[in-house]
């Protein structure tokens, strides 16, 4: 059990194009630094493509700026079984990240080499959201191709196992985040995919990331069904707090469930766009605090204790999502109250 209470992180995403100054400027803003993923640098840093390249049948299209999976290539087969003898060989070197799709999580690894972090934080994009999103070479979602389904999770697991492993050079402790956007469609017709079939999927990915002794949150920037992503094996549930903090207060013995196996949350309350120029680090705390309130009171209603000061023992602090949509000017201002809010809430 780990107690946070309100340090500050980051989602994962920037506008800018450089690496350098906005790494070192993180790093010196934020409790828990991670690397920056920076897809206005070039469209391989897009989530969907980051992680497509070590796939089987994986084929970036650059005019299209978007990763297609080509089971129907001639070496499809071929490609399939060097996938799974990398997996079978624990070859994490096979699934790492490269400069030329992440160049700030190498910055991050010279930002921080000369003095290592108490908490450092990596993200990898959630095996359900890439499945919903990248398609075969006949538009049918990944996710969908049972072939196609096993590699993806095990892809991800590799490549989140190789990140820690390079983390852990410069953090005491890891953090993994996964994304997983598309969570907010669950359950509607959008989404053949049953409870079952979603816990697995993302288990499997927690699973691996424990193995390395790290932590794992889950992301999730919509509303969804909180209460599966609070039954999976998660350590942190990171979600739009900003704009589904009452949501979460839906779930109250599914938090409680989850607060007692160790779970904490962190709360995107820090705007991202244009709302975040109506926003003081004083408007925050006080929206931070009634949010606590609201679920100590909805948790009461129906039974269940959860007290203000257990969850804030339990809470980090974040932007709502990635930054990389917005402006640069924004993407700072965001960092600069984002670190502003933990400090008054630290002070409690």
């Amino acid at each position: 059990m780990t107690n946070f209470h309100f340090l500050a992180t980051h989602v994962g995403s920037v506008p800018h194009a450089e690496p350098s100054a906005i790494t070192q400027r993180v790093a010196s803003l934020l409790d828990i630094p991670c690397w920056l993923q920076l897809p206005r640098r070039h469209y391989l840093e897009n989530i969907y493509t980051q992680y497509a390249a070590t796939l089987p049948g994986a084929v970036v299209d650059a005019q299209k700026e978007k990763a297609v999976m080509h089971t129907d290539s001639t070496d499809f087969d071929a490609q399939l079984e060097a996938f799974y003898q990398s997996v079978i060989d624990d070859d994490l070197n096979h699934f790492a990240l490269t400069p030329d799709c992440a160049l700030g999580f190498f910055t991050l690894l010279d930002e921080l080499k000369p003095k290592p972090a108490a908490w450092v934080k990596g993200q990898v994009m959630g095996p359900i959201s890439f499945g919903l999103t990248v398609t075969d070479q006949d538009l049918r979602a990944s996710l969908y191709n049972e072939i196609l389904a096993d590699a993806l999770v095990k892809n991800m697991s590799m490549n989140a196992r190789w990140q820690i492993r390079q983390l852990k050079n410069i953090g005491e402790n890891v953090i993994m985040f996964v994304d997983e956007p598309y969570m907010a469609s669950f359950g509607s017709a959008f989404i053949s995919l049953s409870r079952e079939q979603a816990l697995g999927y993302m288990n499997e990915v927690y699973d691996a990331v424990h193995a390395e002794g790290a932590l794992v949150g889950v992301h999730c920037c919509g509303n969804t069904d909180w209460g599966l992503l609070l039954d999976s094996k998660a350590d942190i549930l990171n979600l739009d707090a900003y704009a589904f903090l009452e949501n979460l207060a839906l779930y109250p013995s599914e938090l409680r469930v989850f607060l007692d196996r160790g779970g904490a949350v962190c709360w995107g309350l820090v705007p991202n766009d244009e709302k975040l120029r109506s926003e003081s680090p004083a408007s925050l705390v006080k929206r931070m605090r009634e949010g606590l309130q609201l679920v100590h009171e909805k948790a009461g209603a129906r039974g269940v204790r959860i007290s203000v000061d257990e969850l804030a023992a339990r809470s980090l602090v974040s932007p709502v999502c990635g930054l990389g949509s917005t402006t640069i000017e924004i993407a700072e201002e965001a960092f600069e109250k984002t670190a502003a809010l933990s400090e008054l809430l630290k002070q409690g």
